[in-house]
C-alpha cells in the first residue's frame, strides 16, 4: 500500500491573481519537473494556435484566459507553453475509467486513472471578477475532474474514447467552464451542447432540483438523456463506443441493481474494495484513485483517496461564508507501487 495525499488549495480573488499564485506554487514543484520529463516521451502532435485558442476562451471562458496569463507570468513562460501544459484546448487525453451515480441529494463518483497523471489538488476557488465559486478536484491544474459550485450544481465526466479527435476543449477544461458559468442543469446542458469537444466523454450534471442529465458528447455530435448512473459507454450514440464494453456494462449493472437510497450507501458501494466498482488496475489507466461525493442541499463534499476509506468531509457552505478550511491535505492510501506525479521524483514514462 502507498500513502498518498491531495493538497487543499484555497483562493478568493480574480482569475489572474489566482493563476499567478498557482504559478508561484508550481514553480519548483514535482508536478512540473515530472511533466517536463513526460513530454520527452509524449511529444505534442501539433502546435496550438494561440489566436485560435484565445478566441475560443473569449467566447466560452474569458476569465480562465486571465488565469492562464497569471500562470505564464509567474512561471515566466511563453503562452504557447502555458497552453500546452494548462490550456485544455486541442490537447490529447489518454484512456481512463470512472463510474458515477446520483440519487436523493447526492452525487458520487470514482475517478479511475493512472497515478503518474494524478495531481493531488482539491481546490476551493471564489472568483471576484467573473463566475461562480467552485469546489472540486483539479485536472491539468486549470481544469476540474469533478466538483460543485455555489448554486449546488455538480459535474463529473466519464471517458468514452479518444479516436478521431476534433478541434475543441478537453474534459477537464469543459468541466471547469460548466461549474463556473452555469447555475443549474439546464444551463449546463446548453453549454455542453455549444462548446466544441476534443474527445468523446459523457458529462453528468446534477443540481438541487434532483434532476440528472447525461450529456453524451463527441466531436461529431451531442445527445442528452436523463439517467442516474453512468460508466464508460454511450447509450444513445452507440456507434461512438469502443469495441470492449463488458467491464463498463458490468459496473453499470451493479450500480443499477443496488438499493442506494442514501448517499452514504452509494459512497461505500463505489469506494468499497471487492464490491465490483472500485478498481485496482492502475497499470492499465483504470485504477480508482479517488471517490468523491457532493451534496447540493448543504453544500458538503466528501473525498477519499483509495478504497475502503472513511471520507474526509469538507464544508463548502462554511467556506463560502469566509471560514477557511484549516486542514492542508487530504490523506489516503492506494494499492500500487506506481509513483504519483505530485509526490514522487520518478513519475515519468521512462522504464
Amino acid at each position: 500500500m502507498k500513502n498518498i495525499h491531495s493538497t487543499i488549495i484555497q483562493f478568493r480573488g480574480n482569475h489572474y491573481d489566482f493563476g499567478y499564485q498557482q504559478g508561484m506554487e508550481l514553480k519548483n514543484s514535482l508536478i512540473l519537473k515530472n511533466r517536463k520529463r513526460q513530454w520527452k516521451v509524449r511529444k505534442a502532435r501539433f502546435v496550438i494556435d494561440e489566436k485560435e485558442a484565445k478566441a475560443m476562451f473569449d467566447r466560452f471562458a474569458p476569465a480562465i484566459w486571465d488565469e492562464l496569463c497569471g500562470l505564464g507570468d509567474a512561471l515566466e513562460w511563453p503562452m504557447q507553453k502555458v497552453l500546452k501544459e494548462f490550456g485544455g484546448y486541442r490537447l490529447d487525453y489518454v484512456k481512463s475509467g470512472c463510474s458515477i451515480v446520483t440519487g436523493n441529494d447526492y452525487f458520487i463518483r470514482n475517478y479511475d486513472y493512472h497515478p503518474k497523471t494524478y495531481e493531488g489538488r482539491f481546490v476551493f476557488y471564489q472568483p471576484t471578477d467573473n463566475g461562480y465559486a467552485v469546489v472540486g478536484n483539479s485536472q491539468r491544474i486549470t481544469g476540474r475532474s469533478d466538483g460543485m459550485n455555489e448554486n449546488g450544481l455538480v459535474m463529473g465526466y466519464n471517458f468514452m474514447h479518444r479516436k478521431k479527435p476534433g478541434d475543441g476543449f478537453i474534459c477537464g477544461m469543459i468541466g471547469r467552464m460548466v461549474l463556473e458559468n452555469c447555475s443549474n442543469v439546464k444551463e449546463a446542458v446548453q453549454l455542453l451542447q455549444e462548446v466544441p469537444h476534443r474527445h468523446s466523454f459523457s458529462y453528468i450534471v446534477y443540481d438541487t432540483s434532483g434532476q440528472t442529465y447525461v450529456v453524451e458528447a463527441s466531436p461529431r455530435g451531442i445527445e442528452v438523456r436523463e439517467a442516474q448512473t453512468c460508466t464508460n459507454h454511450f447509450e444513445i450514440m452507440e456507434k461512438e463506443n469502443r469495441n470492449y464494453l463488458n467491464d463498463s456494462k458490468r459496473r453499470l449493472d451493479i450500480i443499477e441493481n443496488a438499493n442506494l437510497s442514501e448517499g452514504e450507501q452509494a459512497f461505500h458501494l463505489l469506494n468499497g474494495i471487492g464490491k465490483g466498482i472500485f478498481s485496482t488496475d492502475y497499470k492499465s489507466w483504470a485504477g480508482t484513485i479517488h471517490t468523491s461525493a457532493y451534496f447540493p442541499s448543504n453544500k458538503k463534499a466528501w473525498m477519499a483517496l483509495g478504497g475502503d476509506q472513511q471520507p474526509t468531509e469538507l464544508d463548502f457552505e462554511a467556506w463560502l461564508k469566509g471560514h477557511d478550511e484549516k486542514r492542508e491535505k487530504i490523506y489516503g492510501e492506494v494499492d500500487t507501487d506506481i509513483p504519483f506525479v505530485h509526490m514522487d521524483e520518478n513519475a515519468t514514462w521512462f522504464k
